[in-house]
Formats: C-alpha cells, structure tokens, sequence
C-alpha cells in the first residue's frame, strides 16, 4: 500500500547508512511502534496488505511482509523453511502438522535472519532458502487449509490449485488436495492425490495417515496394512510423535507409558526443552 511505502520510506530508508543498519532499523520497524508493531497469530494467513491493517501475521505472512519490505529497502531478501521443526495443533477435529518459514537476509558473507516466531520455534537443522515461487506455493496452501476448514471445499478449491500449480513438486500441498477431496465426496481422486504425495516423499507422515484412514474406511484390509507399516516405521523415528503420544498418555492417567515416549522423543532429539518438561511432569 503506498501509506506503507510511504512509512517504509521515512522510518527505514531515508537514514541511509550501511546495509546492516538499513536492517536494524527495518527490524524494529516490523516488531516496534511508531512502525507497524507485529503480533503473531497462528492463523492469520494474510497478504501483506492486509497484514498491515490488522498488525497481525502467522509465520508465513510475516515472511512475505519481511522480504518484501527488506527488497524495498534495497536488501537481499528470500524466503527460508525449516523442515526440521514440526508443531501440531488440533482445531473443530483436524489435526494440522506445520514447519516453519522466515526471512533470511544477506548481507556480505553474512547470511541473517528475520523471524517473528523466533522465541516459539526450536530447530534442529538451520533453515534454507526457497525460491519466492514455493513461498506463495505455501501461501495459497495455507489459505486452502484455513478456507477448507472455515468455509467450504468449494471456496478453499481455487487456493489448493493455485498452490499445486506453483510448485507441483510439493508433497504437502498433494497431501492437502487429497483432504480437500474427500471433503468433497470423492475418495478415489483422494487416493490419488495422497499416492502423488507419497511419491514425492516417501516419508510424508501426513498422507500415510490420511491413507491409512481412507482404506481402512472403504474396508480394504490388505492396503490399509501395507501403509500402516510404512507410517509405524516412520512414527518411531519423529520425536513429535512420540511427544504426541506421550501427551495423549498423560491424559489417559498413563504415565508409565508417556514416561516411555518423552524418553523415546528425547533420546531422538535432544534439543527440545518440552520433551523434558513433559517427562518431569509425567514422573
């Protein structure tokens, strides 16, 4: 919006100096007022105009915002995702598996980063760059999530295609169509587009899951057992599932067995203070 060029350009901009200032100065614009004074919210999949009139952005909105108002400032900016982070959360009974993407910065040698998630996120592996085509693949994927879920197949449709168009390649987004499908009443189209997922990746937890369930609902006993397997295999080695399953037998009264997961969680990664959290809890 030219009001947000405008604020962009007075605040950030027109003090000049080296590009590292250039870059303080567009951090505090972004997390501090008189600038825009940005909160976090998990579901606020938003354009960057419209994250400049409500403040409010997801991890991905504000990665969007970031580069875009970092290349205006003449930055190098680019979009990052971190595969080794994976939080879930439950929401009106759709369980959603999310990484994480922020803003990377070059500056000379070095390689900085802007992320408004930063004291939520814990990773196991530093982030890589993605290209601004996968970065709005991702955008219109989660858009297609949310709309599916608020709205209607119907209105979460365009968004989903949109998505896979941008980047084919995406096993996430395949795995996604493949729910948006079901949703609307054709289950052999699902069975497609979860397989193309799994083709891309064959460890994508999420369309082994959704398969799964799909073959154990159309009673087909021999397929369902092949993937279920193939999930199990991959659901020993995710920390976050352990940790999952060490939650869900917290609140069954099982202890003994949700000591045995967080174990299993930490001795898979270390580097999650919540695993901890949750053993000492459970002793």
């Amino acid at each position: 919006p030219p009001e947000l060029r405008a604020q962009l350009q007075q605040q950030v901009i027109d003090a000049g100096g080296s590009e590292r200032a250039r870059l303080d100065r567009l951090a505090d614009f972004l997390f501090r007022k008189p600038g825009l004074g940005m909160e976090y919210s998990v579901d606020a999949t938003l354009t960057v105009e419209q994250a400049y009139r409500t403040r409010k952005a997801n991890c991905l909105t504000f990665t969007l915002l970031t580069v875009a108002l970092a290349r205006e400032s003449g930055l190098q900016a680019y979009g990052q995702e971190l595969d080794g982070i994976v939080a879930w959360r439950v929401d009106d009974n759709m369980i959603y598996r999310s990484n994480h993407v922020n803003a990377g910065i070059s500056i000379g040698r070095s390689r900085l980063t802007v992320d408004v998630a930063r004291d939520l996120v814990i990773a196991r592996d530093p982030p890589k760059s993605i290209s601004d085509q996968h970065l709005l693949a991702l955008y219109y994927n989660n858009r297609a999530a949310e709309l599916l879920a608020a709205a209607s197949p119907a209105a979460a449709a365009p968004y989903m295609a949109m998505a896979l168009q941008l980047a084919p390649r995406y096993a996430g987004a395949w795995g996604n169509a493949g729910v948006l499908r079901l949703r609307q009443g054709d289950p052999a189209a699902a069975e497609r587009d979860y397989l193309r997922a799994l083709a891309l990746d064959p460890t994508n937890a999420s369309a082994l899951v959704n398969l799964v369930t799909l073959y154990r609902n159309n009673g087909d006993e021999t397929r369902r057992a092949i993937y279920a397997r193939r999930l199990e295999k991959i659901q020993e080695k995710d920390p976050y599932f352990q940790f999952l399953q060490a939650e869900d037998n917290e609140m069954q009264g099982d202890y003994a067995s949700a000591v045995q997961h967080y174990r299993r969680a930490i001795r898979l990664y270390d580097g999650d203070s919540r695993f901890y959290l949750g053993l000492a809890h459970a002793y």
